[in-house]
């Protein structure tokens, strides 16, 4: 049945809404901690003695493990239950966030942050079946914008709280920050979340699935670093060829699994589920290379402090607040494909406008840009998300939600590295000057263009079944 058809089903019952408030709570921490840190760079490159190159591994080994926790939510669920999966989850950033913040070098902190992003990698995959399941199609468009409010309040919270902890106090705090949150989410989730009953004690972890991928991802996202590191030869190139032959060897072993692997790849048979996960992957990777390129920019470039690097990039979620909502109901009536293409669409012309930076560019207007991508990234991720989920049946979610996570993330982790690379190699060449992080703008501007052509192929028609 549809919404029209169906009006009560179509509604926000209790329980749901009390199911979003604790996911939304638990999740808006391990997103605002991909984008907290990225004012911080130079901070951190400047305490810890480090480069640019290793201190981009604090956010980009924290994406990388929360990319290769990912991957046994699936079991997880099934094994432990939603809820048992979700307060052990939160309870691991908790504590990961605190040994964060008593980081004595680049090392130990790119460490904890990986431990940090172990904990905090299954809470996202998980809110997303537990939402799933509760609400049924008819209102999937509006639950997948309530689960992307954090991801929409990252970029523009993340930056200025990142900012202003380091106006006022120390680099730790950004980490330290994270402990009252999660108590009180801790006492929701108990509270208010159902009780697991979709269990299946009998279930196995696929672990030869889970040595392939996990290390598949780590290889490869390690010899793009080393390739932002100026090492070309035989570490940057290890490093790709063995997460491609890993990644490779886990899809053969996926697809003789008879879906027992770990991930099941068999999901992307389905047309819907595999143009919004590669449509979400690919611009992912352009996106938040621009989350990483604002604050540089502004800090290397335009010379003000933390805080004002951190407003800079604020007006993207501002924009994406205003549009998300809309979102929702525009895919639950018409279908994910229009919102979510016209979304790209708008972040391109947002994107276009930081291409043409240059000396005479003020904060307004790089402001105002930012602005237009937020607008466009609000319509982006809930349309497309629950495109991703549409035609699966109920017993495919947990799966599914494994699989789409994984892409966004180390599409996430992905679009730091290889901004990194781009960046270091541009400034190795031409130097620090706005011509050099116009360039940068620009090869992000491509890949999320690249995101188009699978995003054509997401079917037109919204949910029928009920």
């Amino acid at each position: 049945m549809t919404a029209t058809q169906a009006p009560p089903s179509a509604r926000f019952d209790p329980a749901l809404r009390g199911v979003a408030i604790a996911v939304v709570l638990g999740t808006i921490m391990t997103t605002l901690d991909t984008t907290i840190v990225n004012v911080a760079l130079n901070v951190l490159g400047r305490d810890l003695d480090a480069s640019l190159s290793t201190v981009q591994w604090v956010i980009t080994g924290y994406l990388l493990a929360l990319s290769m926790t990912i991957p046994i939510t699936g079991w997880a669920i099934g094994r432990f239950g939603a809820k048992a999966t979700w307060i052990v989850s939160l309870a691991l950033f908790g504590a990961g966030s605190v040994l964060c913040g008593a980081a004595w070098s680049a090392g130990s902190l790119i460490v904890f942050r990986a431990l940090q992003g172990i904990g905090g990698g299954l809470l996202m995959p998980v809110a997303q079946t537990m939402l799933t399941r509760a609400a049924g199609p008819e209102r999937l468009g509006r639950v997948m914008a309530v689960i992307s409010i954090p991801g929409m309040l990252a970029p523009a919270l993340g930056p200025l709280a990142g900012g202003l902890l380091l106006d006022h106090l120390s680099w730790r705090w950004m980490f330290y920050v994270n402990v009252p949150v999660c108590a009180v989410a801790l006492l929701l989730a108990v509270r208010l979340l159902p009780r697991d009953e979709e269990r299946r004690p009998e279930s196995r972890l696929d672990l030869l699935g889970l040595a392939l991928l996990s290390p598949g991802l780590a290889a490869a996202v390690y010899g793009l670093s080393q390739v932002g590191e100026g090492t070309t030869g035989t570490q940057a190139l290890v490093g790709l060829l063995l997460g491609a032959v890993l990644m490779a060897a886990f899809v053969a072993h996926s697809l003789r699994g008879a879906g027992r692997a770990l991930l099941d790849v068999r999901l992307f048979r389905d047309r819907a589920f595999t143009a919004s996960t590669v449509t979400l992957f690919v611009y992912s990777v352009g996106v938040f290379g621009v989350l990483l390129l604002v604050p540089l920019y502004s800090q290397t470039v335009s010379g003000p402090g933390v805080l004002a690097a951190g407003l800079l990039v604020a007006p993207m979620g501002a924009g994406a607040i205003v549009t998300m909502p809309i979102a929702g109901r525009l895919t639950d009536r018409l279908g994910p494909h229009r919102p979510g293409v016209t979304g790209i669409l708008i972040v391109l012309a947002g994107m276009f406008a930081c291409t043409r930076v240059d000396v005479s560019t003020g904060p307004a207007l790089m402001a105002a840009a930012m602005f237009v991508i937020g607008l466009g990234h609000g319509l982006v991720t809930p349309s497309i998300m629950a495109s991703a989920y549409r035609t699966l049946p109920r017993p495919a979610l947990p799966g599914a939600a494994t699989a789409s996570q994984i892409l966004i993330r180390v599409g996430s982790a992905l679009g730091a590295a290889v901004t990194a690379v781009i960046l270091q190699s541009l400034i190795r060449s031409q130097g620090t000057g706005v011509g050099t992080f116009a360039t940068t703008f620009r090869w992000s501007l491509m890949i999320v263009a690249v995101a188009v052509v699978p995003a054509l192929l997401i079917p037109r028609r919204p949910a029928s079944q009920g």
